[in-house]
């Protein structure tokens, strides 16, 4: 039974409503008594490491459901817990997009970016987990649930793809050597593109899920998301090695011959091995948290071990701590605006994107119920379903007005939630406040923009193939692999990866140079969607799981075939089975 439906009864109950001097009791019983404060959790299970020598509980944490009553002090602690949990995913995108392998904003753009992806997703996570009912229908807006959203990773390949392009073409400028300057027009195309695009995911909440999942079963849906980490692992082993921009490129001016540039501290050509052990020491330090770590560790491992990067980091002379000292004490939401405009290159891929957010949200939210203990069928968890993509939808409109890319549920906490057995939503709440408050003290935000690249990178490189890691799980589980499956898989993937291991092989197609804007815009827009690999990937798996049709197997029951009767084996006798193909025609009933 699912937990807002209430307990199973016979006869309905109607509970009055509380009076003023009850609620007054109630805050005085959470906030001014011990059991309210503290409650009895035991709260060194969070923080007892896993040590070879140290002996384990037995005893199991209790489990807080949707609507519990919980301590105020482990409310907060699980909520820090979330919001580190999600805390790399939700800064990595701006980031990149905002840094030399986007479109080259300068530092102060940059941190007012990563500022605002926390403060945005505090906000727009509060929705997906408050529930509205919209007025005299039966939907839903959110899920009720603990489903936080971020930055959706399915945007940094389209957006890379297309501020390339936009060099490429003029629409953003270079100088003199062809160094790409800062662009802040093309950021703001992204996001009025994104507004606009953001409409397709609000209208397939109103389709129902199993006619969804049809249209986009996990078939298209895994090696869809498969790739997306794949395109993603090079930026982020590209940081490993010292940075994704000009210092990488085989041909750069004088000015990049060291990573970042010549003038940051303790610069060093691009593969040094220096920068190699700084990526590393984040990623042994990821793995020890999750073989030795408590509970907690293991649950905010990555921001664990971009902590030990940093500390490395400094204590050596690679932090440049000028724009920490340059950035402001505050800021918020709209203290940098950009030109909102729509690119029309952009539009096939970010309808894409929200395809692909959609179907992200429907596995994340299932999991979420799973992990809460809700039930994972049925008309309430159907609600859930089109609340929180219909949240998705309209959250990708917000973000794009509060200067953010898309957003979309993540998945890495309901990791937490199971770990820690608290699917409560006063933690969730806990986890937006603290999103808000990191996000609002600018000098956070200066410090995650002037983190080195070998320590981003080696944090990304892990968070990016736990994304292809997501993706094969998606194949595993819901992917028969017979023939017919295995050859939408090896036709998709064929095409997808060859466009993600060389993303230029599509430029010489078209050699239209005329003067007609809107020709060249929808060359390039073509262009646009079959460099991206994944895209390519999804439109083929979709065309051809809809038209190739589904293949009888073979099965333990019966034998079909074209011309012949149906041939059942032999039932067990007294225990012992045998197969009637290896005894006389005698032993095979006809039916």
């Amino acid at each position: 039974m699912d937990e807002d439906q209430g307990p199973s009864q016979i006869v309905p109950q109607h509970e009055s409503k509380k009076s003023i001097s009850g609620r007054l009791n109630d805050l005085k019983m959470t906030f001014f008594t011990r059991r309210g404060i503290l409650g009895d959790y035991d709260y060194a299970f969070l923080l007892r490491p896993n040590l070879p020598f140290m002996k384990k509980s037995q005893q199991a944490s209790p489990f807080f459901g949707l609507n519990d009553k919980m301590p105020v002090v482990l409310a907060l602690l699980l909520g820090l817990q979330h919001a580190l949990a999600m805390l790399a995913g939700v800064i990595t995108p701006p980031i990149l997009m905002s840094g030399t392998s986007g479109v080259n904003l300068p530092a102060d753009m940059q941190q007012y970016l990563v500022s605002t992806a926390l403060i945005v997703s505090g906000i727009l996570s509060m929705i997906q987990i408050t529930r509205f009912h919209i007025y005299k229908t039966p939907y839903y807006l959110g899920t009720g649930l603990i489903s936080v959203v971020g930055i959706s990773f399915s945007i940094i390949p389209v957006a890379q793809g297309a501020f390339a392009q936009m060099y490429s073409n003029g629409f953003c400028p270079t100088d003199a050597a062809g160094t790409k300057l800062p662009c802040p027009d093309a950021y703001g195309a992204l996001l009025g593109t994104a507004a606009v695009c953001a409409l397709i995911e609000i209208l397939i909440a109103f389709i129902p899920p199993r006619i969804m999942l049809k249209i986009f079963p996990p078939i298209v849906t895994g090696p869809t998301v498969m790739l997306i980490g794949i395109h993603l692992i090079e930026t982020g082993f590209e940081n490993w090695a010292g940075g994704s921009g000009p210092c990488a490129d085989a041909t750069h001016t004088a000015y990049f011959d060291v990573c970042p540039n010549v003038g940051a501290p303790h610069a060093l050509p691009w593969g040094s091995p220096e920068y190699l052990g700084l990526g590393f020491s984040v990623f042994l330090t990821i793995i020890l948290c999750e073989r030795f770590g408590a509970p907690i560790m293991k649950s905010t491992s990555v921001i664990i071990g971009l902590l030990v990067g940093c500390i490395i980091a400094a204590a050596t002379g690679y932090f440049d701590r000028s724009g920490i000292d340059a950035a402001p004490v505050a800021s918020f939401i709209w203290v940098h605006t950009f030109k909102l405009t729509v690119y029309g290159p952009l539009v096939l891929p970010v309808l894409a994107v929200f395809i692909i957010c959609a179907c992200e949200a429907i596995g994340d939210i299932t999991a979420t119920c799973d992990v809460s203990r809700l039930e994972v069928e049925g008309r309430t968890y159907e609600s859930r379903i089109q609340g929180g993509v219909l949240a998705d939808g309209l959250n990708g409109i917000l973000a794009a007005l509060m200067t953010m890319t898309p957003m979309s549920t993540f998945a890495q906490n309901n990791g937490v939630i199971a770990l820690t057995r608290c699917a409560n939503r006063t933690a969730g709440y806990c986890c937006c406040l603290f999103l808000i408050i990191m996000g609002i003290f600018a000098k956070f935000a200066a410090a995650l923009v002037a983190i080195p690249a070998p320590v981003l990178g080696g944090m990304t490189t892990f968070l990016f193939c736990s994304v292809a890691v997501s993706g094969v799980a998606i194949i595993t589980k819901g992917v028969p692999f017979n023939r017919r499956n295995r050859f939408i898989l090896t036709a998709g993937l064929s095409i997808g990866y060859g466009a993600t291991l060389v993303p230029t092989y599509f430029d010489h197609v078209f050699s239209y140079s005329g003067d007609n804007k809107s020709l060249q815009g929808f060359l390039d827009a073509i262009v646009l969607v079959m460099e991206t690999g994944f895209t390519v990937t999804a439109f083929i798996c979709m065309i051809l799981n809809l038209t190739l049709e589904e293949e009888v197997e073979e099965t333990d029951e019966k034998l079909v075939a074209t011309d012949e009767p149906v041939v059942i084996k032999n039932m067990p006798v007294n225990g012992q089975s045998f197969d009637s193909n290896r005894v006389g025609s005698g032993h095979e009933k006809q039916v």
